[in-house]
């Protein structure tokens, strides 16, 4: 079935089969030079993502944006990094200083170490020397970049706890749970791509989309690698350990000067190294679309890849905007279930979904329209069961004690809990007497209902 579905519509033309001995044979000067480029190039790419998210978010508000340094404002995320630069650099007194300091470079290395790895495109003739455009690859590539990418939380969650600061530490531990959380949904959903590509380089995975993508043969995959890569970026919706309304700015609530802005250099890297990513295992990588490389022999050779694999990265970009610019921050609480209860489990049933369907067409023993029905009733059991609603217990209200209450009993910066634990649900109504004799109560939703 796949064969036939594979030769009736080709996304991309036969790709030269790569060998992971070609890489690490490079001269020391290529090796730096290709490093160098991949700094600049993120750098570039980060001041352009600033300037596009802008303009797009103002486009959809019914606003001009940026539009004063430079044509079109093109200039303005330069002038921000230059104001960023000059600010003055504040340590707060309670703040553990060596922590402090480090914490925003652990989270922006890991950012550019991962395009290490990740394939711009095929072997090139680079100012003499025959080299593919990708800086490394190894045979476990893909456990790699996960491997780099986790390191990132650290420098997250030390940012938050070294400041002394409530606010921040809460803002750290939430960025902390809910990266993890989505990095155990965004690993199972790559387990799928290793089954069906064979290897786990990025080269040879890009290289086994030559027929088909696997965004549309892995289409479950697909989709919750994309909803596990803006919870593993904070982005909106998904933006709650930077939640203004609750924790002021997050874990970088205490940060200034160019402290700040390396945190959001690694927030902007990462969005585009997830998208890199998403392009490289579910877009076929560097590879051309459908049909053009029928009509161009040579759009797969040279350096013409480089133009299909920032454009898919592109589309993914304007993804991470378009929805900043439509939905509302989810809850906290649900935003995690979500994690749990329903893109892991889901993973974990089209895993074995994926692997009964690799070992059947291996050995062929089994009639395939059986076993496709079986797992499409597996697969829609298992998303029915993530919408059946659990029974909430009823609670017994808890009455407020009217004893004196200290702030810090808990001890500094962490509040100690309310009486009877956490409050759930809005905020009891405020009622207010007025010299009249009157009495105006004050419901969570700001409304008034006067008595």
């Amino acid at each position: 079935m796949n064969g036939a579905v594979m030769s009736v519509l080709p996304l991309a033309a036969d790709l030269p089969a790569p060998e992971l001995d070609a890489f690490g044979q490079d001269p020391w000067w290529v090796i730096l030079l290709k490093a160098v480029l991949i700094f600049v190039i993120l750098v570039l790419l980060t001041l352009f993502n600033i300037w596009f998210e802008r303009r797009v978010v103002a486009r959809m508000q019914h606003r001009v944006g940026p539009n004063v340094h430079g044509p079109f404002g093109l200039l303005q995320s330069l002038a921000d990094g230059v104001k960023l630069a000059l600010k003055e650099d504040i340590v707060p007194k309670a703040a553990d200083k060596v922590v402090f300091l480090l914490a925003p470079v652990i989270a922006v290395v890991p950012a550019f170490v991962t395009w290490a790895v990740i394939p711009l495109g095929p072997t090139v003739n680079f100012f003499g020397h025959q080299t593919p455009l990708q800086l490394t690859d190894m045979p476990v590539a893909v456990l790699f970049m996960l491997a780099i990418a986790s390191i990132g939380i650290y420098g997250i969650v030390l940012g938050g706890w070294s400041s002394g600061s409530t606010y921040s530490l809460l803002g750290g531990l939430r960025s902390s749970a809910q990266m993890i959380s989505y990095e155990v949904a965004m690993g199972l959903a790559l387990v799928a791509v290793f089954l069906y590509a064979g290897s786990m380089s990025t080269s040879e995975i890009v290289a086994a989309q030559d027929r088909l993508w696997f965004g549309l043969i892995l289409l479950p995959s697909f989709v919750i690698y994309m909803i596990s890569m803006v919870g593993e970026t904070n982005r909106a919706p998904f933006d709650l350990p930077e939640a203004e309304g609750e924790l002021v700015g997050g874990f970088h609530t205490e940060y200034s000067s160019l402290k700040f802005a390396l945190f959001f250099l690694a927030e902007y890297i990462n969005l585009a190294t997830v998208s890199a990513i998403a392009t490289t295992l579910f877009l076929g990588g560097w590879a051309a679309p459908w049909g053009i490389e029928h009509v161009w022999e040579g759009a797969n050779s040279g350096y013409w890849p480089l133009l299909w694999f920032f454009g898919k990265v592109f589309i993914f970009i304007f993804l991470f905007v378009w929805l900043r610019g439509s939905l509302p921050r989810m809850r906290y609480d649900q935003f995690m279930a979500l994690g749990w209860k329903v893109l892991i489990p889901v993973s974990l049933a089209w895993i074995v979904a994926v692997a009964t369907i690799r070992v059947i067409s291996l050995e062929g023993n089994i009639d395939r329209t059986y076993l496709v029905a079986a797992i499409a009733v597996l697969l829609v059991l298992t998303i029915g069961l993530m919408f059946v609603g659990e029974k909430k217990a009823e609670e017994a209200p808890v009455e407020a004690s009217e004893e004196p209450h200290d702030a810090f009993a808990g001890g500094f910066p962490v509040p100690p809990m309310p009486a009877g634990g956490a409050v759930r649900g809005a905020a009891a109504p405020l009622t207010f007497a007025h010299s009249s004799g009157g009495r105006t109560t004050v419901t969570a939703a700001a409304e008034e209902n006067h008595e």
